[in-house]
């Protein structure tokens, strides 16, 4: 199991009542795509959020996250939140919630042409 399961079910129950949700696995993890656009995601034992690069300084005081870094890159507008701080619904609610004020704002990826 390359990511938490019960991790996963928490965060799509949260979001089953959502217009356009899709679920897709990549980068060894799932990710919970919201409008077209990535949202969330279950990597491992830590949930992947993209959020508005300017709520960063207002989340110094939170435990539990990190900036996401890939290929030793941080990435912008992507943060890691580890399990052992959303044990709590409503605390997992808070965090889900900073990504889905984000999403109508965060640009979509440029969708690669499909193949003949």
């Amino acid at each position: 199991m390359s990511y938490n399961e019960y991790l996963a079910n928490r965060i799509a129950e949260k979001l089953m009542n959502l217009a356009n949700v899709e679920e897709k696995v990549m980068f060894s993890g799932l990710i919970f795509m919201v409008n077209g656009k990535m949202c969330i995601g279950v990597m491992k034992d830590k949930i992947m959020l993209r959020i508005n690069p300017e709520t960063l300084n207002s989340l110094m005081d939170k435990d539990g996250w990190e900036h996401m870094t890939m290929g030793g890159k941080q990435m912008n507008s992507y943060i890691l939140v580890s399990e052992d701080v959303i044990n709590q619904n409503k605390e997992l609610d808070y965090w889900i919630n900073l990504a889905l004020e984000f999403n109508p704002l965060a640009k979509a990826s440029k969708k690669k042409a499909k193949k003949k």
